[in-house]
């Protein structure tokens, strides 16, 4: 079962949320927070297995909250979901830890897989906030700005590893790879995992040999 707290200033969303989530099998309301502040309190009272946040709050706003939540606890999973779709909005949120970006508009079914997809790894994005991306990220020299970790993970992924074996192999926690992946889809200007390892496996001279006995032995 898939625990869900709900991060949102209006009620109406609020419960229309629960509602969406009551739906379900396999996904359940932990709570709902009605600012930043609440949620990072929630947060760590009840350990929910992913955090639906609003970015737009009264006083400690979405992104602040996501980054204070993650810092204590990396385990958890943050899926916003906002009305904002400008570049900087989702930089930041996506910066601060976010695993996604959803608009409010998007259909039922849409952001209750979104739920899901955040917990098996995945980095759901509204199209909207996928071209901000695009267009951020469109210059050639971003794959010089990979930290070495980085490409590491991202030539694993063009080998068509998941993370659980990513970890394994660089000696490292899932959560640590998808964070190496969030910051890699934003740098290359792609927004999924297959993307990742396409770009990957047509740039393997730019990525380098794969050198598996070195890697595990650095954190």
């Amino acid at each position: 079962m898939i625990r869900v707290l709900i991060v949102d200033d209006h009620a109406v969303v609020r419960r229309g949320l629960a509602q969406l989530l009551q739906t379900t099998d396999d996904l359940r309301l932990a709570g709902e927070a009605t600012h930043g502040e609440e949620a990072v309190v929630m947060a760590a009272e009840l350990r929910p297995d992913v955090v639906l946040m609003d970015l737009s709050m009264p006083g400690m706003d979405g992104v602040q909250a996501t980054s204070r939540i993650l810092a204590v606890q990396p385990e958890t999973h943050v899926l916003v979901l906002t009305s904002f779709s400008d570049q900087n909005r989702i930089l930041d949120a996506l910066q601060a830890g976010a695993e996604g970006y959803l608009l409010k508009h998007a259909e039922p079914e849409t952001i209750l897989s979104g739920v899901r997809e955040v917990v098996e790894g995945g980095s759901p994005l509204d199209p909207k906030a996928a071209r901000v991306l695009l267009t951020s990220r469109r210059s050639p020299r971003t794959a010089l700005t990979l930290t070495d970790r980085e490409q590491e993970v991202l030539r694993l992924v063009g080998e068509g590893l998941p993370n659980k074996s990513i970890a394994r192999r660089l000696g490292i926690s899932e959560r640590t790879v998808k964070a190496h992946l969030t910051s890699v889809y934003q740098q290359l200007g792609v927004t999924d995992r297959t993307q990742a390892a396409l770009w990957a496996q047509r740039q393997a001279g730019v990525l380098g040999p794969s050198d598996n006995g070195a890697a595990g032995a650095r954190g």
